[in-house]
């Protein structure tokens, strides 16, 4: 698969995101998908992603950049969003707060099979005070 094609698959997925629409999130996370080392499979997957949506009704994936190196792609998120209750354990409680997630994908078989996650919890915190 060449980087293109990795970069527009990777791009589609993060419509499918956007559009909530978790019908078709098979077509872009393997069944067998780890997340940050742990195995949770793509119904795990699914449940935390809906789970993400519920805390963050305004919730929108904006891709800042991409680098794509088969069969790996490296993305920085930049979120702007408005969070209910807590977000990583740290009250935002309906404030408007950005932040930004470096995120790292292998994909096997033209699906995404591993995802490592950083969020910059950090710069939450700095808002919130």
């Amino acid at each position: 698969m060449s980087k293109a094609d990795l970069a527009a698959i990777y791009r589609e997925y993060i419509v499918c995101l956007n559009g909530r629409n978790w019908s078709a999130l098979g077509q872009f996370v393997h069944p067998d998908v780890r997340y940050n080392g742990e195995p949770i499979g793509l119904s795990g997957y699914r449940q935390m992603l809906e789970g993400d949506f519920q805390t963050i009704p305004d919730l929108f994936f904006d891709i800042d950049f991409l680098v794509s190196e088969p069969p790996r792609v490296g993305s920085r998120l930049r979120f702007d969003c408005t969070p209910i209750g807590l977000l990583f354990g740290l009250p935002v409680n309906g404030k408007r707060i950005s932040f930004t997630e470096n995120v790292f994908y292998e994909f096997r078989d033209g699906r995404i099979e591993a995802v490592w996650s950083v969020i910059d919890k950090a710069a939450i915190a700095s808002q919130l005070q």
